[in-house]
């Protein structure tokens, strides 16, 4: 898996410092013009700061790749984010999307992956390494649902 984030531009010690508080920021402050509070994580703001900006293509699929940039999103959508954290029983923050049909990338605050997809919510992994390694083994992800107060 690390040459794959290495061929597509990370490094050991990556961090874009104030670009990934910059990014963030916004990403609040749309939220709030939704008039919805996405309140930042320190798990979602260091996953930003070591992959923020990255594009991390979908092996076999394409162009599909998860875009590591949190601004991106819909009107409504914070309001989505916030009801599928409710049934999570955790709170998420945006960190990329899924391109090319714009699924949110969520972390939560114990560093677990999701997906806000427009299909429904889908838990990508328990970590980044789980989620990236999931995705390069090209494995569906299960339903969000079936980790309600759960692990991935």
């Amino acid at each position: 898996m690390s040459e794959w984030l290495v061929a597509n531009g990370w490094f050991p010690a990556r961090d874009i410092g104030a670009e990934a508080e910059e990014l963030v920021r916004i990403r609040a402050e749309d939220a709030r013009r939704q008039g919805v509070t996405l309140s930042p994580l320190p798990s979602a703001s260091r996953i930003v700061h070591v992959y923020g900006g990255l594009t991390l293509p979908w092996p076999g699929a394409g162009r599909a790749a998860l875009i590591m940039e949190p601004t991106v999103g819909y009107d409504g959508d914070a309001a989505a984010i916030t009801e599928l954290a409710a049934a999570l029983g955790t709170r998420l923050f945006p960190v990329g999307y899924e391109w090319p049909e714009y699924g949110i990338v969520l972390v939560d605050e114990h560093g677990r992956f999701f997906m806000l997809h427009h299909t429904g919510g889908y838990c990508m992994g328990k970590d980044e390494f789980d989620a990236f390694s999931r995705l390069l083994r090209s494995e569906a992800y299960p339903d969000a649902e079936d980790f309600f107060d759960e692990t991935c």
